[in-house]
């Protein structure tokens, strides 16, 4: 895997799954595809989340607001992502919040209609299980990989994923990503362009 896919979390299995759904419900009242706008959230950190948002295009971020309101961002969600499954699942407040880093169209489920397919479509939970398996992994990468490359290494990845993307991140976003103060990533940039 490369670090650009660990930075970019993709699922296309997921996302093929829904579209399937998505196109055999009778009324179209189960699954909705909607659009977000870049800086709007999909799912608040400590709300009460309604529903559950599988990507079908676009760029999300997922970050903790700590009590001190220092940001951690800790991914880049893409095509076939889910959130909100887990505070579905164990009917709690959100963990995180996700906010759209570029125009977004995303499946809405309803919690209740999502949680009668985990009950009724095999493949459902199997799917679920490999993106829970995945995110522990891509974890457990990306903490190597912050703990054995330097701060610039992690900047020009970061600065080649917007490129790739043609996104533009904040310097908020990428010191928050980074684990480090605007500040640090200021004097790394200056750093990266002598």
């Amino acid at each position: 895997m490369s670090q650009l896919e660990i930075m970019l979390r993709t699922n296309i299995r997921l996302l093929n799954s829904i579209e399937q759904l998505y196109a055999a419900q009778p009324r179209k009242e189960d699954i909705i595809l909607r659009t977000f706008s870049a800086g709007e959230r999909l799912l608040e950190q400590d709300c009460k989340a309604e529903k559950v948002f599988i990507i079908q295009e676009g760029l999300v971020k997922c970050y903790l607001t700590e009590k001190n309101d220092k940001r951690y961002l800790f991914e880049f969600l893409g095509k076939g992502e889910i959130v909100g499954e887990i505070e579905a699942i164990k009917k709690q407040n959100c963990l995180c919040t996700i906010e759209a880093i570029s125009p977004v169209t995303a499946y809405s489920i309803s919690i209740p209609f999502f949680l009668s397919l985990i009950d009724r479509d095999p493949e459902i939970p199997k799917l679920l299980l490999f993106e829970l398996t995945d995110r522990i992994s891509n974890t457990s990468s990306r903490a190597s990989f912050q703990q054995l490359y330097t701060v610039e290494y992690g900047l020009s990845k970061l600065l080649q994923l917007q490129e790739v993307e043609k996104i533009r991140l904040s310097k908020e976003d990428m010191a928050a990503y980074l684990g480090i103060s605007v500040r640090s990533l200021n004097r790394t940039l200056k750093q990266l362009e002598s």
